[in-house]
């Protein structure tokens, strides 16, 4: 389909796409339904809110929003952090009364106005300054994390207080705990997403497994007949005791409301960057996202919810596959994904309160072990052996202090490792470049080390030059490092080009050796 005769956005692409937006719209909202509910309740936070978040997401967020097919919501791997806030904040989970959550809201107003502004400020760009695997490790460990938290519930055990490590210490004797019916509807749950995609019949496939989760769980929970199986429990009144939520501010002066505000501002705007740019390399129509105006809307939209009691979002990968795979076609779908979702707020309400809270556990372990499974360990491995030495570090190192601390310890891991490797201080942050450019051609000669931190400038060269060339040689003749994240940019970026019409030629590019044979390895001279 040619691009520019696409009716990409608003009333246009509502006529053009209606019965695909809307139909994608509500397998997608079947899917987030449960996702929203689990990830809600594993943040500390009631269940609600969830729900809330993915419905301004739908509802406002997809109107304003730079990216063309991606899903907005609550992200599982946004829990820790928001988990964490909660705690520091005065108490998470229902056994605390939620007394952290009101204050917790506070603090998601304020990051994501900073979240919005920095898209306003267009750094957007820096979505492709973070080593990627330091971003894979930070992850790896997201989803270790959610599998350990998440355990508990799904066999029927309060878990103990304390670090993540000595909970994960904790788990073989709360197995002698168990509470039986409330593990195998967490079984159950686990089986049927396991063994989803192996499903003979093409007709059963097709009901998303989420679904298929609820429907079945809800039924064995009921056949079960035990009392202590926990349900989902929603308030009488959305706009009674429960229901809708405002932030509070008291505790705007203390350390632990601003470490709140800059880890979800920092993690929420990376994932949803990370995501945008996922979701462009899945769209049919190969259309590419504004990230800085999806910063914008991500971090507005969050900052509405938090005001009506919900968590940030982002542009959120999984939901957002899920979109594609169901014939999504523009922002419309996210949009109907919105509403459906209130509108089974508003009326499916006895329903959603008989979901077993072990279902959604098991679903939120399923999405953890999807964050680190062996073959993500397998794939990093394959990268190369830095790559792998930097991934391990920043996921060890995230277990043992936070989110932020380890993806920086996983940065700095990697300076030193370009350190070692010859590349000088000044170049770590400094790219050695001469361009020259005719009406139609351009080239731009590179020199030294070309890696994570001083890519953005070979970027905007790119951009630049591609403005007026309709063919652009990059030249390595001179490089003597080429590091697996920058391959990995540029080789996406020689096929955007490719996508438009135009041509990037990696010149003498050859004289650099791979570490390895995964097509975006490192090169080195």
């Amino acid at each position: 389909m040619n691009q520019q005769k696409t009716p990409n956005r608003g009333i246009a692409s509502l006529k053009a796409y209606f019965k695909d937006d809307i139909t994608s719209g509500f397998s997608v909202s079947l899917i987030a339904l449960p996702l929203c509910l689990g990830i809600a309740i594993a943040s500390g936070v009631p269940p609600l809110a969830g729900i809330i978040t993915a419905i301004v997401g739908g509802i406002f967020g997809s109107r304003i929003s730079g990216s063309y097919i991606t899903i907005s919501g609550p992200a599982a791997g946004l829990i820790v952090i928001i988990l964490g806030a909660v705690e520091g904040l005065g108490g998470a989970g229902a056994a605390a009364n939620f007394a952290g959550y009101t204050h917790a809201l506070g603090a998601i107003v304020i990051a994501g106005a900073i979240m919005a502004l920095f898209g306003l400020f267009k750094v957007g760009k820096l979505g492709d300054f973070f080593p990627s695997a330091a971003v894979h490790g930070m992850l790896s460990a997201i989803g270790v994390i959610i599998m350990i938290k998440q355990w508990f519930p799904a066999i029927g055990v309060t878990p103990i207080k304390g670090s993540i490590l000595a909970v994960a210490a904790s788990i073989p004797g709360a197995l002698t705990q168990t509470h039986i019916p409330t593990a195998i509807v967490s079984i159950t749950a686990l089986a049927i997403l396991i063994g989803h995609p192996y499903i003979p019949s093409k007709a059963f496939r097709k009901i998303p497994a989420p679904m298929l989760v609820l429907v079945i769980s809800i039924g064995l929970a009921r056949l079960l007949k035990d009392d202590q199986i926990a349900l989902v429990t929603l308030p009488g009144n959305l706009f009674g005791e429960g229901g809708i939520t405002f932030p509070r501010f008291e505790k705007i002066a203390t350390g632990a409301f601003w470490s709140a505000v800059a880890g979800i501002s920092l993690v929420a705007a990376i994932e949803s960057l990370l995501s945008a740019k996922a979701v462009d390399e899945l769209d049919p129509m190969q259309r590419k996202s504004n990230l800085d105006q999806d910063l914008v809307a991500m971090g507005s939209s969050s900052s509405i919810a938090a005001f009506l009691g919900g968590l940030p979002m982002i542009s959120e990968i999984v939901r957002s596959s899920a979109n594609v795979n169901n014939g999504g076609k523009s922002q419309w779908a996210n949009f109907w994904h919105g509403v459906f979702l209130l509108i089974f707020l508003l009326l499916a309400k006895p329903v959603i309160e008989l979901i077993p809270l072990s279902a959604l556990a098991a679903m939120l372990v399923f999405t953890g072990f999807r964050l680190a499974s062996p073959k993500e360990f397998k794939h990093m491995l394959a990268i190369g052996t830095t790559e792998f030495i930097v991934f391990i570090t920043t996921l060890v190192a995230v277990l043992a202090t936070d989110l932020l601390l380890g993806i920086a310890i996983g940065i700095a891991l990697k300076y030193v490792l370009l350190l070692f490797q010859g590349v000088g201080p000044t170049a770590l942050f400094k790219l050695r470049v001469t361009a020259t450019e005719t009406s139609t051609q351009g080239n731009i000669q590179l020199e030294g080390a070309l890696h994570f931190s001083n890519y953005l400038k070979c970027k905007s060269l790119l951009d630049d030059t591609f403005k007026n060339a309709s063919t652009l040689d990059l030249d390595f003749s001179k490089v003597t490092l080429v590091d697996h994240t920058v391959m990995s940019h540029l080789t996406a970026y020689q096929r955007r080009a490719e996508i438009e019409g135009k041509t990037l030629n990696f010149v003498n590019l050859e004289q650099l050796q791979p570490v390895s044979n995964y097509p975006t390895a490192e090169r080195r001279g």
